[in-house]
Formats: structure tokens, sequence, C-alpha cells
């Protein structure tokens, strides 16, 4: 993980944009106090570094719930469509060396890493679904099972025709409207 050292007025502009959203969105995250969620963000800078790096990459994250066994916040990317700054990405490491010709700038996982951040599973996936309507003309990877995945294949999913959509793809494949969307737990 390449944690980012973020300016005193970086990381304030962050959490005042990551306030503003989490008011706007109130659906989200209900019962949920932003006093909370920020207290538990200034206990832990890499946190922040992580979330500033979904909100340059336009993922426009946001809490999703608190997780009640662990007494932790969740937040996705809630961007309408996958974010436009981790598009055109293959699923992972061996799949961009597999590529012979043409390959992508990177992968999802590797992205995720650097950033870290997760993949969404397709269980949160489905969850975010719940909120909005998202990916109505992108995709987005998802974490993949080891099964699927030792077969070169990798899953992504959508949401078209009022219906959330579970698609499989080669591993190495990469569209310009095809992202991730990433999770991480403070």
């Amino acid at each position: 993980m390449m944690t980012k050292t973020l300016t005193v007025e970086q990381q304030t502009t962050l959490l005042e944009t990551l306030q503003t959203r989490f008011e706007n969105h109130m659906e989200r995250h209900e019962g949920i106090e932003w006093a909370d969620v920020q207290s538990k963000l200034e206990a832990q800078p890499e946190k922040i570094s992580s979330l500033y790096e979904m909100e340059e990459t336009q993922g426009e994250p946001d809490v999703i719930k608190k997780d009640a066994d662990s007494d932790l916040y969740v937040f996705y990317d809630c961007s309408k469509e996958s974010p436009k700054g981790r598009r055109s990405l293959c699923y992972d490491r061996k799949a961009l060396e597999s590529r012979k010709s043409h390959p992508p700038k990177n992968c999802a996982i590797d992205v995720a890493n650097d950033m870290g951040i997760a993949l969404l599973t397709e269980a949160q996936y489905r969850e975010l679904q719940e909120t909005g309507d998202y990916d109505l003309k992108t995709s987005s990877w998802i974490e993949t099972p080891e099964k699927i995945r030792s077969l070169g294949g990798a899953i992504f999913c959508d949401y078209r025709f009022d219906t959330l959509f579970v698609y499989h793809n080669g591993a190495e494949s990469y569209y310009a409207a095809r992202g991730f969307r990433g999770c991480l737990t403070v």
C-alpha cells in the first residue's frame, strides 16, 4: 500500500467533502452520526489517505454501514458510474502479465492494493445497489472467487433493465467502461 501524506488543507477539504456527501445521502447510513465517523477517521490517517485516493479517482466514497460486531464504519464508492480514474484495467497482475499485445496500464487488484482498499464482493455490490442505481452505463470488477480465477476468469457487475447482473470475462480483458468499486473499513 502506498500511503500518501496529505497536507492539512487536503485533509480538511476531504473531510468537508465527505461530511457534505454523508449529510446529503442519509438514506445510505440511517442512524449513523458524522461526528462518530470523523472521530474514527482522525485516529487513522492512513484511512484518510485511502479515502483521498478514492475521491481523487472519482469514486465518491460514502459510509454505507456500521459493522455491529467490530464497531467499524464501511465506506463504498458511491459514484453513479464506475469511478473514471479506475477504468480500462484488467483484473489482476497475472492477467496483466499474460497480455502479449496492447496491455492496459494496470490491473484492478494492484490499484486497489496501492490505494489501501478492497474490491467489493458480490454481496457488497448488491448491498450498494440497495442504496441507489449504480453502473447503468458502466460495469465494475468485483472480488472473484479463486475457483473462477484459477480457470482464467473474473467477474464483474452492472445494473441494467432494473436488474443487477453478474457476468464473467477473461481476467485479462479490459474496457473503457469497466473499472472497479472499492470499500474501506474505518
